[in-house]
């Protein structure tokens, strides 16, 4: 069966679309949702300028304000009512994640099936809220004190500003999840990670035509254009091959007799992502270093002395940065790999359903020996994402490439795409599946 699956999904091809009348509207669902995305991101909040944010997001574009830009696709520069994005979610997804790992009474509800899915999503909106609250909050009473060269970036500051500010920022990040939501259930692939896709693929365009113009200006060779190319093309491709990577592990099931009939005895193996963590220890790492550079570049070197020496070390380029990131995403990898696989509930899982590795004796050495496993994948994981991620670091600061390049924008959007694919070869196989059926209960009928 599993080698008639596998020869059915390689068989697959764009012809069966057309008659996939379901996959046809998640499709056009999933399209439509994120064509309202994306005009949201151009309507504005009320009562903020927006020429004087694109000249504040020019002198403050390194800090964490540009890179949660990059995210929301314009969004944030342009102080849209998509400014947050679905970024709050998605901070409160991890947040509940790890309290999960940490609290022994969501632990509990996390087992109990579907309704404790129910219940754990019911909490993260609830702090999606007060997290897009606060960030809200934040950004209202930042806008109030900002100046542009033309003037300030709020027409008319009070607390009607404010409030108007926050109901707006807020509605917009619930309307963003709960579209999100739709994406996942009636279109193609995982919604949130759909929206931050389609905001950082809306700025490549952009970033292209920037770079051939440099080009035909003169600013930079064509040679060193091309070499960009094939470099980034040789970048997408290994991060493809690691991101599939993985390592199987063998797992036997025992024969079993039921009265006179015999059952089991067949042999799997379980998948070991490489990067098991995925793009979130990038994530944390950025936002925290990039913290005091921001702060430092707001308070337009009047505060204390100790801020502006901290974020000149911890600009982009510089040493020190580049060993803390790094060092940050190896930190981050681990313990988040930690959090989303427990070697010791895997092993006693299998032990409960009979199954057990050749050569390892069930229970605590097979879960040493997922330990040691996935101790030493960690590791190549997380070397590369580190290496991935200081990649554009050292393109922008020694050989002057114009735009972020690579990094964690780059990781979300092969992943994305990886998973959406996988999705609508899925949906491709069971149309086909049940056209088989079909066909069998017509001859049946027929007979």
């Amino acid at each position: 069966m599993a080698s008639a699956a596998e020869q059915l999904a390689a068989n697959l091809n764009l012809g069966v679309l057309s008659k996939a009348t379901e996959l046809k509207k998640r499709i056009w669902f999933t399209l439509g949702a994120l064509i309202v995305y994306r005009v949201g991101t151009y309507i504005p909040v009320p009562g903020v300028d927006a020429s004087v944010m694109g000249e504040l997001l020019q002198q403050h574009g390194g800090g964490i304000l540009g890179m949660f830009d990059m995210f929301t696709g314009g969004a944030l520069g342009r102080m849209t009512v998509f400014a947050l994005n679905i970024m709050p979610y998605i901070s409160a997804s991890i947040i509940v994640q790890l309290m999960t790992a940490a609290v022994p009474q969501l632990e509990s509800l996390k087992k109990e099936g579907e309704s404790g899915r129910k219940k754990m999503n019911q909490y993260t909106r609830y702090l999606t809220v007060v997290i897009a609250m606060f960030q809200s909050y934040g950004i209202a009473v930042g806008l109030e004190s900002m100046r542009g060269a033309i003037g300030p970036a709020v027409i008319d500051p009070g607390v009607f500003f404010r409030l108007s500010c926050v109901v707006t920022l807020v509605g917009g990040t619930m309307f963003l999840m709960w579209v999100g939501e739709q994406i996942t259930a009636r279109g193609v692939g995982n919604g949130t990670s759909l929206i931050i896709f389609a905001g950082i693929v809306a700025n490549l365009p952009h970033a292209m035509a920037n770079l051939l113009e440099l080009g035909r200006t003169g600013a930079l060779s064509p040679v060193f254009i091309v070499a960009f190319m094939v470099i980034a093309v040789a970048v997408i491709a290994f991060i493809v091959f690691m991101e599939r990577a993985q390592r199987r592990i063998v797992v036997q099931y025992p024969k079993r007799q039921v009265g006179t009939r015999m059952f089991g005895g067949d042999s799997t193996h379980m998948p070991l992502k490489v990067n098991t963590s995925g793009v979130i220890p990038p994530i944390f790492a950025s936002s925290i270093l990039l913290i005091p550079a921001t702060i430092a570049g707001f308070s337009s070197g009047s505060g204390p002395a100790w801020v502006g020496w901290i974020s000149a070390e911890l600009a982009h380029g510089q040493p020190l940065y580049m060993a803390m990131y790094a060092a940050m995403i190896i930190f981050f990898s681990y313990f988040y790999t930690a959090v989303v696989f427990n070697p010791q509930e895997t092993a006693d899982n299998l032990k409960k359903y009979g199954g057990f590795i050749p050569g390892i004796r069930p229970g605590s050495n097979t879960a040493d020996y997922f330990d040691y496993v996935l101790t030493r994948l960690t590791t190549v994981g997380a070397l590369y994402v580190a290496a991935v991620c200081l990649l554009p670091e050292i393109l922008i600061s020694r050989y002057g490439v114009p735009f972020y390049f690579g990094g964690t924008s780059l990781m979300i959007i092969v992943s994305v795409s990886m998973d959406t694919v996988t999705q609508v070869q899925s949906h491709l196989l069971a149309h086909q599946y049940e056209g088989l059926i079909r066909k069998a209960r017509v001859k049946g009928r027929n007979r």
